[in-house]
């Protein structure tokens, strides 16, 4: 130890200055006269410049120097340290390029550094070179759709090259999806910072659920379940190194009594949660508020935990509507699909049942269909219950365990009522036939006696395919004009069953009328407009619903509407009756909420024949969140009339004859000088339906924030209220 006094500080000066520890802009070799402390960590690089320095650039990946966190295009970057970072997306993912640094004595038994990207061995790393060389190599974490661009550490042991003289790099040398890599903060050390790979842990179930912390913005890792030694889960997850933002679960009790191995393919050594923190309960985390949290919506279908997307495999069986949805169990974004499944015997109320049909090594579960087979054409029924067969899209390459798979169709069935499904072991039904073909939507055709299936092929073709026994199935023709989610059916013109007409449309919900034999679909219109709205995609309409009923019951993904700060992301719109009518304009396909509404109806406020002079307002006594409002009304001299939910405007502009909310809107031409409105107001939708039901504008807005009151109003002349009826709504999740 040296103590310095102030006669001798010159020589302590100088001493100091000699011992110091010198380093040339840090993306330089960094290096050291003496050596005080040998636990000291040595920066190589941390690329907090504006250019490389030192450093060799080659190619456009790496740009001129170091980005601040995302390059155009890409997603929010987490993870680096300081206000940069080497990142290779500069021209997007097709752009390839080197990073080498110059030389440097090894040190330290351990270089880190913090890395992201694309998980592409050779082409998306980090290398090490001695004598030019690859000596150690780390590739990024990504390589599906989806992902994360958090960086993470990761170290190599380089003891045995210690006094050696060394380079580091970094090698962008891919195209397309992940094809570029993100690094920082490039260290020799004395410890490991180090990623595990392929950590197990064991389980003997005895509990429902296995329970994992999620952290939205987390590096995404791959965990996998195995059961005598046969993996039969895997999935993606953002899970919470600490402090978790809300807790997923994964459904063991199909495997209770038996020893499970938990396994994930890389954490880190520095978690203070994550991998260890998963546990096994007959609860999880947050159950106690379910359905009650701020941005639930109150009679709209949420699942309970995690991401939801396109309604699938709807179908009436035994006295209950199934609604199968795209579900990610494990996180708040789009991933890992599998088929969520629950059940309402009213349109109402839904009992979530769980995941019915998991990924597999054919591949995830995207979108399809479900039929009863009555008459056992498919051989499946053993025992006197009919069985239900479900038809999905394996979509391979959509994870490790389906890695190089293709798009393929499969089936699968079920004994007891959807309360279980088992894979037909001649899967696939359907093999590949082009990139990402999907979404097979498979119905009775009664005049032929066959089961017809509509599938999406590419682009903007569907195909149509017929079977006997739903094993074996055969293409007869194609419908050019859409994309994915297939649907088709046929409705009586103005309840006429003499005058029906088939219907076809895609994800979009636009649709083409005309008639189909069995085996071709001949058109007779060209695609029409079918909603307005702000959130509607990816719908289906139930299988099986009886003739006593005979309606045509819709359900569709209600896209975009985000549940931030939630531990569940999206939602499924209300049910709707479509029925086809004569219009001025030809036949057009209408939609109306299902009656059933009614059932949910508390408190009724009503107002007829009314004259509303501009500044006045009928409803400013009723307040509330959740709404049925029925409405006919004249404008007469009102330019606009306006109901204002909770401050967001439903507007209908009298000269334009158009209706408007928040920046979408619809032509509304008026009937006998009248606007008839009917109004579904939850947490965070509007659900709009003017002129009985020829306009569907469905709305995703945040109403969780704003006032709970209810206004209409009448600008520049007097409106005449026909009728007006507003229905405060009970929640769905009452009895929960």
């Amino acid at each position: 130890m040296f103590k310095c006094s102030t006669l001798k500080l010159f020589p302590c000066i100088a001493l100091a200055f000699l011992l110091a520890v010198f380093s040339v802009r840090g993306n330089v070799l960094a290096y050291e006269s003496f050596n005080l402390n040998s636990n000291q960590d040595i920066l190589i690089e941390d690329f907090e410049s504006e250019d490389y320095g030192e450093w060799q650039v080659e190619g456009e990946a790496f740009g001129s120097g170091p980005a601040q966190g995302a390059l155009p295009g890409q997603m929010e970057v987490g993870g680096f340290r300081g206000d940069r970072l080497a990142n290779s997306y500069h021209g997007g993912d097709d752009s390839k390029g080197t990073l080498t640094s110059a030389k440097f004595e090894v040190k330290r038994p351990y270089i880190s550094f913090l890395i992201g990207g694309g998980g592409y061995e050779g082409e998306t790393c980090i290398n090490l070179l001695s004598g030019g060389e690859v000596v150690r190599t780390a590739e990024g974490t990504n390589t599906q759709s989806g992902g994360s661009e958090q960086l993470m550490w990761d170290s190599w042991n380089v003891k045995k090259l210690h006094g050696k003289m060394v380079q580091i790099q970094i090698v962008d040398s891919r195209t397309g999806g992940w094809g570029h890599i993100n690094i920082d903060h490039i260290i020799q050390s004395t410890k490991a910072r180090r990623v595990v790979h392929d950590k197990q842990r064991e389980f003997e179930f005895s509990s429902k659920y296995l329970n994992f912390p999620v952290k939205n913005g987390a590096a995404k890792r791959w965990i996998s379940l195995f059961i005598d030694g046969e993996k039969v889960r895997e999935f993606d997850i953002e899970i919470a190194p600490e402090d978790p933002d809300f807790w997923v679960y994964l459904d063991v009790s199909e495997f209770a009594g038996k020893t499970g191995t938990l396994q994930i393919d890389r954490c880190s050594t520095d978690w203070e949660m994550g991998f260890d923190a998963v546990y096994q309960a007959d609860s999880f985390p947050g159950q106690d508020n379910l359905y009650q949290e701020k941005r639930r919506p109150q009679f709209h279908f949420t699942s309970r935990r995690g991401w939801m997307n396109d309604t699938n495999g709807m179908v009436y069986h035994d006295g209950k509507y199934h609604l199968f949805y795209q579900h990610n169990p494990y996180g708040w974004k789009w991933g890992n699909m599998t088929w969520g499944h629950a059940v309402s015997t009213d349109l109402l109320h839904w009992d979530e049942w769980g995941d019915a049909i998991h990924p597999d090594q054919m591949g995830t579960i995207f979108s399809g269909s479900a039929v009863v087979d009555h008459n056992n054409t498919s051989g499946f029924q053993t025992g006197s219950g009919e069985p239900l067969v479900a038809f999905y899209t394996s979509a391979g390459n959509n994870g490790q365990w389906s890695r190089g798979e293709p798009f393929t169709q499969s089936a699968a069935y079920s004994y007891d009522g959807g309360r279980s499904f088992t894979k037909y072991e001649g899967n696939p039904i359907i093999g590949e036939i082009a990139g990402g073909t999907r979404d097979p939507k498979v119905f009775w055709h009664d005049p032929t006696n066959k089961w017809v299936m509509v599938l999406w092929i590419k682009e903007d073709i569907f195909s149509l395919f017929t079977s006997d026994d739903l094993k074996n199935w055969q293409r007869r023709s194609d419908i050019p004009g859409f994309f994915e989610c297939p649907e088709m059916f046929e409705l009586p013109v103005d309840g006429d069953p003499a005058r029906s007409k088939w219907v076809v449309y895609g994800g979009s919900g636009d649709y083409k009328l005309g008639d189909f034999n069995g085996t071709e679909f001949a058109a007779e219109t060209e695609k029409i407009k079918y909603e307005y709205g702000n959130c509607f995609y990816a719908s289906q309409t139930f299988n099986n619903v009886p003739k006593s009923d005979g309606r045509r019951i819709q359900m569709g993904w209600g896209r975009g509407i985000k549940m931030t700060d939630m531990p569940f992301n999206q939602m499924i719109l209300f049910p709707v009756r479509l029925t086809l009518h004569s219009t001025d304009d030809g036949v057009r396909m209408f939609a109306n909420p299902v009656r059933e509404i009614a059932n949910l109806h508390n408190q009724h406020w009503r107002s007829s024949e009314k004259l509303v002079r501009p500044g006045e307002n009928p409803l400013s006594d009723i307040s509330g969140e959740l709404f049925h409002i029925k409405a006919v009304i004249e404008p007469r001299g009102a330019d606009k009339i306006e109901f204002i939910i909770r401050d967001t405007a439903v507007s209908y502009d009298s000269s334009a004859q158009q209706l408007s909310c928040n920046g979408k809107s619809a032509p509304a031409d008026l009937e006998n000088g009248k606007l008839t409105l009917e109004l579904l107001v939850d947490r965070m939708s509007i659900e709009i339906f003017a002129q009985n039901g020829r306009i569907y504008m469905p709305m995703g807005v945040d109403l969780t924030g704003g006032p709970k009151s209810l206004g209409f109003s009448s600008e520049g002349g007097n409106a005449f209220i026909e009728s007006l009826d507003v229905y405060s709504l009970n929640s769905i999740w009452l009895s929960e």
